[in-house]
């Protein structure tokens, strides 16, 4: 696989399939929702679902908000598929957007291109967006190239998790290679707040095994919150986090220019996940947890 490999925007999600170099057919997924203020309540203002990419919108469990589902059809990822998301939060609105359960990518084949997948999501004035999906798993000799680009206002909030699994533990997968480029981008009023890329190439398990890059460790999990009392949470994330005595667990948490980063890393996917859910407790405060986090 090149190391660095030029991608084509994803093209109308009309035509749900789509070949690639391997000839065979990929999947092609399209999903926008935008929400809006409807007295108290946060509404589906705009919604297009085409390909794999499809949306449910169970009943809310905190008042006021909107609590979109994403489900990908498809039943994973695999090398050359194609998956655009964009979620718009209206001047007001409070979203949640979740995934049903967690994202597997596929190994790919020698000649495909690596899966894309290209999140972007627009935070208006005085709007909070959660962006909460579960685990993205990795096979061995996955390609991916993912991207979360989040656009905010001055006065507005934003709560998001991204966690990556190499393999899991459970049922004896190890991935040694594999193609990732993963990047999270948060922009202020167009200012860049956070520029997080990673970047792993080729022999991925002796790459997370270095200290200085993961230390051994399968997983990988980052939780951001931009806007709000960033400050306030910083020592009552740490607090959560050392609270919990996960010893396959660790993590370090900073917070500057009005923006907290949390990053764990470990080697059980079922600690960091409750690793996660302790700083996602602390900074979503009493309100409870989408139900596919729980089931």
């Amino acid at each position: 696989m090149p190391s660095d490999v030029a991608l084509e925007p994803v093209e109308s999600a009309a035509i749900a399939m789509s070949s690639s170099g391997s000839g065979l057919q990929r999947a092609v997924g399209e999903l926008a929702i935008a929400a809006k203020r409807f007295g108290d309540a946060t509404v589906i203002d705009n919604l297009r679902q085409a390909g794999c990419l499809k949306a449910r919108f169970p009943k809310p469990q905190s008042a006021g908000w909107l609590e979109p589902v994403m489900l990908n059809t498809g039943g994973g990822v695999a090398g050359g598929d194609r998956l655009d998301i964009r979620i718009d939060a209206a001047p007001g609105t409070r979203m949640t957007v979740a995934a049903q359960a967690a994202e597997r990518f596929y190994r790919a084949l020698a000649q495909d291109r690596p899966s894309q997948v290209r999140s972007t999501l627009s935070v208006s004035a005085g709007a909070v967006l959660e962006w909460l999906p579960q685990e993205t798993i990795l096979f061995d000799r996955s390609a991916l190239d993912r991207r979360l680009s989040v656009d905010l206002s001055e006065d507005a909030v934003f709560l998001g998790v991204e966690t990556l699994v190499f393999g899991r533990a459970a049922m004896g997968e190890v991935v040694r290679q594999a193609w990732l480029r993963d990047l999270i981008r948060v922009r202020r009023d167009g200012r860049l707040l956070l520029h997080d890329p990673i970047r792993l190439d080729g022999q991925v398990e002796s790459q997370l095994a270095q200290p200085a890059l993961g230390g051994g460790a399968s997983v990988v999990a980052t939780v951001i919150q931009a806007g709000g009392a960033v400050e306030a949470s910083l020592m009552l994330v740490r607090e959560a986090l050392d609270a919990i005595a996960l010893p396959s667990i660790e993590a370090g948490v900073s917070a500057w220019n009005g923006i907290l980063v949390a990053r764990l890393v470990g080697r059980d996917s079922a600690m960091m996940r409750r690793a996660v859910i302790a700083a996602l407790t602390v900074l979503r405060g009493s309100r409870p947890l989408p139900r596919v986090w729980l089931c």
